[in-house]
């Protein structure tokens, strides 16, 4: 008997997916789907993926969890592969979630839901009100992947800034408490949720990895307001300038929407210049897709069609400002986190290392980079 978990999403998810497994008891082959809601695509391969499994795994018991089971539960229990729907509701907040034993990096969950209402996001409905987990088991169950030999830890969050008290109080307490963390990393930013504590202690704390992942959404103002998010893009590239003024390596990733209700193609266009406005290396770019109960969902939108082609363009614009930064580290040199292929890994800023010859999974190797191939960096041990 075993459990197979097929994630979809965010981080979070991840965490919660292996957790999840831990949770059920198997009888026979179980398969978990754990799904996501956050766009209808989303949605539509975790369809895709069910009817996949059916075919493959004739015998196996597909149980269905996930964001996507809260919004659209009734859909997956009438698919005829599907033997249970298990809702997150049921499973929430008993430990924090976090990803399995054969992960090189341990993906934590230390907050969930969310309490603000972006017109676009079924978050809220997904998931409920923010709810932040107790620090004493976060840093115990950080310890204890520590000491099975995990070196880098991920904070992850639906809304990972509004940890309360205070997520900066949040990172003190770890970086206190387990000595032994050489690695830790934060997950998605809301980048006016970055308070002075918190700032202070990306800009100079070096075993906070020198990455950033903003949650933007747009670089247009007026789009940013119908969204309800509550920031500009003004806001966005002072706190990006500020971390890249005290700690210039750091490289920032950002989630972007293309094609929000009442986009015109001058709004698209400040879409394309927050790329080089915040120095994006890592663009997440989504085609608006609307979602039932969604404030935006009665907005005037935009044709789809335009909508992937206007993120086709974001995604070309970011992947060639990609390319030119990974070309700017040749020649540095990089302590490498070894990912379970033993043969690839990421650097501090997240970027992708290949190398040879392989090396054990999870340990954190100096490494010289000697090219890029594609959109990976290429290294020899340094």
């Amino acid at each position: 008997m075993s459990v197979e978990v097929i994630d979809f999403g965010c981080r979070l998810n991840i965490a919660e997916g292996a957790s999840i497994a831990r949770t059920l008891v198997a009888t026979n082959d179980t398969i978990v789907i754990n799904t996501c809601a956050v766009t209808s695509e989303a949605v539509r391969q975790a369809r895709q993926a069910i009817r996949r499994v059916g075919r493959r795994r004739p015998d196996a018991r597909i149980v269905v969890t996930g964001c996507a089971v809260t919004t659209d539960g009734p859909a997956f229990a009438a698919m005829s592969e599907v033997a249970e729907v298990v809702t997150k509701t049921s499973l929430r907040d008993a430990r924090p979630a976090l990803t399995a034993d054969d992960h090189a990096r341990a993906f934590v969950e230390v907050q969930n839901g969310c309490d603000h209402e972006c017109t676009f996001c079924v978050t809220t409905l997904a998931r409920g009100e923010s709810r932040s987990l107790d620090p004493r088991a976060i840093v115990e169950v950080i310890a204890a992947r520590v000491a099975r030999g995990q070196r880098e830890v991920v904070l992850t969050g639906v809304d990972l800034t509004s940890y309360r008290p205070s997520l900066a109080e949040l990172v003190g307490t770890i970086l206190r408490n387990v000595p032994a963390l050489p690695r830790l990393r934060l997950s998605s930013l809301d980048p006016a949720e970055v308070d002075e504590a918190l700032f202070a202690l990306i800009a100079s704390e070096p075993r906070i990895m020198p990455h950033v992942h903003l949650s933007l959404q747009s670089g247009d103002p007026i789009i940013l307001k119908r969204m309800k998010r509550r920031h500009s893009p003004e806001q966005a590239v002072r706190l990006v300038a500020r971390l890249r003024r005290a700690r210039p390596e750091i490289a920032v990733g950002a989630d972007l929407i293309a094609g929000f209700p009442t986009e015109t193609t001058e709004r698209h266009g400040k879409n394309l210049a927050i790329l080089d406005a915040c120095d994006i290396m890592f663009a997440h770019v989504f085609p608006y897709s609307p979602r039932p109960g969604t404030a935006a969902e009665r907005m005037p939108q935009v044709a789809a069609g335009a909508a992937r082609a206007r993120a086709r363009e974001l995604r070309d614009h970011a992947q060639a400002r990609k390319q030119a930064w990974l070309r700017t580290l040749v020649g540095s040199y990089q302590d490498v986190l070894v990912e379970a292929d033993g043969s690839s890994g990421h650097a501090p800023n997240f970027a992708t290392v290949e190398f040879a010859p392989t090396q054990a999974r999870g340990s954190i190797v100096p490494m010289q980079i000697v090219g890029v191939v594609g959109d990976r960096l290429q290294a020899r041990i340094a």
